[in-house]
């Protein structure tokens, strides 16, 4: 019967998967990402690209497990050497990128609105924020107003908040159309049975 419940409990999960990405550029801390990853597990955002053109590669997989809570082990992940190439596949692959920089002409994350299934939020470096090719690569810029002093959140935090808003927008115009397609849900289904 526990099997059951299992096989029931990853079936479900996998059906409830959202479309979208979210895209990290250059994350200097692996512990910041699976905090990133956390959020995006808990939101069901399942696809995660990872660039590392300055910083230093790290496998997503393999480190992290207390900070992410193994929520590492449930989410797809895609390793770029540059934000280029991961940003004209998403392109290419009809994702609007969003991203989250501090700027005049950047939307607020209260206002804003996330219609589209294909959306990759994008974030960046803990110390520099994103690069000026992501920005300029991006769709939409997209910012967390702020009333203090600092005018920066943690990288996980940020996610949160983003990944919330996005699937908060979903919920309230159906999530059924935001989702994995049926195939897409079954097949991850498998995966997921074959990692548990």
């Amino acid at each position: 019967m526990h099997l059951d419940r299992r096989i029931e409990r990853l079936t479900t999960v996998a059906r409830c998967r959202q479309q979208g990405a979210v895209v990290l550029e250059d994350i200097y801390d692996p512990h910041n990402a699976q905090a990133v990853f956390r959020s995006c597990d808990a939101m069901g955002i399942q696809r995660v690209c990872l660039i590392f053109a300055e910083e230093k590669p790290f496998d997503p997989r393999r480190i992290g497990k207390l900070s992410s809570a193994s929520a590492n082990k449930w989410l797809s992940f895609e390793i770029f050497d540059s934000t280029p190439a991961c940003l004209d596949l998403l392109h290419a692959e009809g994702y609007e990128v969003v991203a989250t920089v501090l700027a005049n002409d950047s939307e607020s994350l209260y206002e804003i609105d996330l219609p589209r299934p294909l959306t990759a939020i994008m974030l960046g470096n803990e110390h520099r924020g994103l690069s000026d090719a992501a920005v300029e690569l991006a769709d939409r810029k997209l910012m967390i107003p702020m009333r203090g002093m600092v005018q920066s959140l943690n990288l996980s935090v940020s996610a949160a908040l983003c990944l919330y808003e996005l699937t908060r927008q979903r919920l309230a115009r159906g999530i059924e159309p935001y989702l994995l397609a049926e195939q897409a849900g079954s097949a991850l289904a498998e995966e997921f049975l074959e990692r548990g």
